[in-house]
């Protein structure tokens, strides 16, 4: 099968490939084993490991690595103090040490969370990244972004920790439910929206072949990672240029602190789809952004089967005051003073500073109808 190798170049030894391919988690063993470490904690969630816990880890111990599988239950609340002390423990319990590696099996959840751990165990381990879903694949596995949510708000604790290997095996996406790969196609999308208008629109008449599988997908997956991997390289702290990558975000996370994070109502992506839609409206209400863009968004997103209204939150989401003030916990807040990614059209996204409350919640008060 061929396999795209995306390069991320950061410098003082750290960088790293990022591998997109079928059938690539079969042959997981001898490519982590090139890392040189001894001993592997594999750490994944119920379900993934039922799928695949099995063979990745014998394809670890055929490469000659002692190995060891921590389970977590699976969705957002194992991204929780609880969930970061269990897989800690288990990491130690099995005696992995500064010079073995932890490798997350899963999705975003999974990769955030095995990855805190491994910033934070002996002050340091090694990390892989085996994403097993669109969103995971194209996003949240690369870029050293690792955490864990707090009751006041998503990923308000973490580490940049970057990955030592990415291993995208897209044979992986074949079984995921069309509510997953519904998900993480608002991230694929995200990235059109950000600065690469030729991209989304090439998604718009590739939609179908993404969904399906086949070279639009495994296209789609290593033009994501291109775009990030490059943001990652010129910003890795989001210092500036990264945070254009939290497109819609504002928005998303305050919807998900919200719905108490609950994955039956609303899982990330689908958040993230009703935040973009918002991010593009809002940019529209504040005469930055044609409204023929934002209605353009919105049509996409909606034909994906994604949500894009406030009113598609299943159980409701607040008010506008309740959405405001989760916005407040907003990473990007500065001096108490809220930011936002805005457009001035597809692909013409930027950092906006200094939002009036006043005018967020005007907006939100409109949208909730």
């Amino acid at each position: 099968m061929l396999t795209e190798t995306v390069h991320v170049p950061l410098d003082g030894g750290r960088a790293y490939d990022i591998l997109v391919g079928r059938g690539l988690l079969a042959e997981i063993g001898p490519r982590v084993a090139a890392l040189g470490a001894r001993a592997v904690g594999v750490v994944s969630d119920e379900t993934v490991a039922a799928a695949y816990g099995a063979a990745v880890t014998a394809s670890l111990a055929e490469a000659g690595l002692r190995t060891a599988l921590i389970t977590v239950p699976p969705g957002e609340g194992s991204k929780s103090y609880a969930g970061f002390a269990q897989v800690c423990d288990g990491l130690i319990a099995h005696r992995i040490e500064r010079r073995d590696l932890v490798l997350a099996l899963g999705g975003g959840v999974v990769g955030d969370l095995a990855g805190f751990a491994a910033a934070s165990l002996r002050r340091g381990v090694r990390f892989v990244q085996a994403p097993t879903t669109l969103l995971a694949q194209v996003d949240s596995s690369v870029g050293g972004k690792t955490g864990i949510n707090s009751p006041h708000g998503k990923n308000l604790v973490g580490a940049f920790h970057q990955p030592s290997l990415v291993i995208a095996d897209t044979a992986s996406l074949d079984t995921l439910s069309l509510r997953e790969m519904r998900a993480g196609y608002a991230e694929v999308a995200k990235y059109g929206l950000i600065d690469d208008p030729a991209f989304f629109a090439w998604c718009e008449a590739n939609l179908a072949g993404i969904f399906s599988g086949g070279p639009a997908r495994e296209a789609a997956v290593a033009s994501c990672c291109r775009a990030k991997a490059g943001v990652v390289v010129r910003d890795e702290r989001e210092d500036g240029e990264r945070a254009l990558l939290n497109l819609g975000h504002t928005f998303a996370h305050a919807l998900e602190r919200l719905t108490a994070y609950e994955s039956a109502r609303l899982v990330h992506g689908e958040a993230v789809a009703i935040g973009l839609c918002l991010a593009f409206r809002f940019s529209a209400r504040l005469g930055l952004c044609p409204g023929q863009d934002a209605g353009r968004v919105a049509n996409h997103l909606a034909l994906a089967g994604l949500p894009t209204t406030l009113g598609q939150v299943p159980g409701g989401c607040g008010d506008a005051d309740q959405l405001l003030d989760a916005m407040r916990q907003d990473k990007k807040v500065r001096d108490g003073a809220l930011t936002f990614i805005l457009a001035r059209g597809i692909g013409q996204s930027f950092i906006a500073p200094g939002i009036e409350a006043g005018a967020v919640r005007e907006f939100l008060v409109s949208e909730l109808g």
